[in-house]
């Protein structure tokens, strides 16, 4: 979607995710850069396990949530990147308590001039620059998308478990590579690119299409 908030719920998704948790007993969570808040907007609360921002703010299958204390520098960085925002109103500031980030989607020649901005702040602020698919996030330092599949399969129902990371994002290398340290895979989607992960599917509609026939097909 054009900018972040526009993604949305919905009914087919939701329910979707519900029949594979049933039917991998509860081995299904969520891994993504959004808030817990905005991750449980969009799929309804459907999915109790979730890491987000990339695992600074984490909820584990029993529902307990743990959150890292935001580094001091992120109200610095909040300053600067709230000016830069106004430079220009196709650029979005999005604000994630731990993280704040800028949007360029749809404001592309701003881009390079964006990355310079946030690797200084980042070098003046010891907060840690995220890459994202035309996004910049300055974070607290911490986990990444990639220890957070780690901190899962330590817990119940998860060891034991074959990882598989779906995923789009640059920041999904990290996961990416986790599940195949840890003995899965990674699957990739969108176009083809540099990635630790073993397979592609095409769109999200082909990521729909391929976890309905895990649901249907796979015993629990």
């Amino acid at each position: 979607m054009p900018r972040p908030e526009q993604v949305g719920p919905d009914r087919r998704r939701a329910v979707l995710m519900q029949r594979l948790a049933t039917t991998l007993s509860g081995r299904v969570a969520i891994v993504s850069g959004r808030s817990l808040e905005d991750l449980d907007r969009i799929l309804e609360r459907g999915v109790t396990p979730v890491a987000a921002v990339h695992g600074l703010v984490r909820r584990d299958a029993a529902g307990q949530i743990s959150r890292t204390p935001p580094h001091p520098g992120v109200a610095d960085a909040r300053v600067l990147l709230r000016e830069l925002a106004r430079c220009d109103k196709d650029l979005q500031f999005e604000d994630k308590g731990v993280s704040v980030t800028l949007h360029y989607r749809n404001a592309p020649a701003a881009g390079e001039a964006v990355i310079e901005a946030a690797e200084r702040i980042a070098r003046t602020t010891g907060l840690v620059l995220q890459l994202g698919d035309m996004v910049v996030e300055l974070r607290t330092p911490g986990q990444d998308k990639g220890q957070s599949v780690a901190a899962f399969l330590r817990e119940r129902p998860f060891t034991g478990s074959t990882p598989i990371f779906v995923g789009d994002d640059l920041t999904d290398e990290d996961g990416f590579a986790a599940a195949l340290q840890l003995g899965g895979y990674g699957v990739l989607v969108g176009e083809m690119r540099a990635t630790s992960a073993a397979y592609r599917l095409k769109d999200t509609a082909a990521v729909s299409a391929w976890l309905e026939g895990v649901a249907t097909l796979m015993p629990a």
